[in-house]
């Protein structure tokens, strides 16, 4: 009689969801491999098995402080903090980097002012006027005559450069400036200096040459959704239930374009401190088709009737609406009811029509400001 001869192998982790596979041979009575036809009557057992469930070990990691962005005057150093998991192989230890929620605690510092004494001031800078930038659009070059005047009234005369590109710059740190300092880092939150503000801001793409800004919405996805939704009335000129939301009303669930999004993050323009609503990188698509960020609609009714539901909650990200933002409606029978709080930190929109929507006046962008 046949029967298959099991050689197990070793797990494939020491902790956590591990996988330990083993080879199947078919033998006879004498252990001999034999060819497997001849036990194609016999049930095959498993060749792959769960091991080492049990949880791994998470740690904080750090790397070096980076230099003093300064000499002088305010700076700042930076350093690397990531959560690593623990796997003992073999006595010895290796790490894997995990979501920083994984670590007990509060992860330590990756932001520190340095070289916090005063630089020397000269007695007297004396700046003439700009000149004619260079080109008509796009990144030009202005220059102007500096001279640093001493006490007998002599001074040295130099040029300065100012590249119109880099004007907002004077008061804002970015992402990319960050990887210029530190090379190529992972993806984290970082402290940026934004319009005089030091703002935790998440730089994405840090191992392109293109990083880019992110808010991380503290309040979570619960409080930042859009949605589009799915019910349509039978007989469109009724309102029912007073218009509140129910869906054992005489509907149909067809609209094509119904969907609801959820966001964790959003994108961040800082140079014309936009958030842009049309980022997915860090949304999540509940259902349907994808929803921009701030936008809500329907095809429910025709009688200023809406269903469809956004929520915005800058809450604790240092960021709010600009003031004066608003939101307009598009399609047939559109309305929109939007209700903003009054330090711009929280709006809600409830929008639709027979079919509607409503998104920000600015199009595929959400003006925003400093808080």
């Amino acid at each position: 009689m046949l029967h298959p001869c099991l050689v197990p192998l070793q797990c494939s982790k020491s902790c956590g969801s591990g996988r330990r596979q083993r080879a199947l041979q078919c033998v006879n009575h004498n252990q001999q491999e034999v060819h497997e036809m001849y036990c194609v009557n016999q049930i095959k057992p498993p060749n792959l098995e769960s091991c080492s469930t049990h949880a791994c070990d998470f740690i904080w990691i750090t790397g070096e402080w980076t230099e003093c962005s300064a000499s002088c005057g305010q700076g700042y150093r930076q350093r690397l903090v990531s959560c690593s998991e623990v796997h003992v192989e073999n006595d010895n230890y290796e790490y894997g980097h995990q979501s920083l929620s994984n670590c007990p605690g509060t992860p330590p510092e990756s932001y520190m002012p340095c070289n916090l004494d005063p630089c020397p001031q000269p007695q007297e800078w004396r700046a003439g006027i700009w000149g004619p930038c260079s080109v008509s659009c796009g990144d030009g070059v202005m220059e102007r005559t500096v001279q640093c005047m001493s006490a007998d009234g002599q001074g040295q005369q130099q040029q300065q450069q100012l590249r119109i590109l880099y004007e907002v710059w004077l008061d804002t740190i970015r992402c990319q400036e960050i990887q210029s300092v530190n090379g190529p880092v992972p993806d984290s939150e970082h402290f940026l200096s934004i319009q005089g503000k030091a703002l935790k801001v998440y730089c994405g793409g840090m191992q392109t040459e293109t990083p880019q800004e992110y808010i991380t919405l503290t309040t979570g996805e619960g409080e930042n959704f859009s949605e589009i939704y799915g019910f349509r009335l039978n007989d469109p000129t009724q309102c029912p239930a007073n218009g509140s939301r129910r869906e054992d009303c005489d509907c149909r669930r067809d609209y094509s374009a119904a969907g609801t999004t959820t966001f964790s993050k959003v994108r961040l323009d800082l140079s014309k401190m936009n958030i842009i609503t049309t980022d997915w990188k860090f949304a999540v698509n509940r259902e349907g088709k994808s929803v921009p960020f701030a936008t809500a609609g329907d095809c429910y009714s025709a009688t200023r009737c809406p269903q469809g539901r956004f929520r915005i909650n800058l809450s604790g990200t240092g960021f709010q609406v600009a003031e004066g933002t608003s939101w307009v409606s598009q399609g047939n029978y559109a309305v929109a009811n939007i209700h903003k709080s009054q330090d711009g930190s929280t709006v809600s929109g409830m929008c639709g029509g027979y079919c509607g929507k409503c998104t920000p006046s600015s199009g595929r962008t959400l003006p925003v400001t400093v808080a």
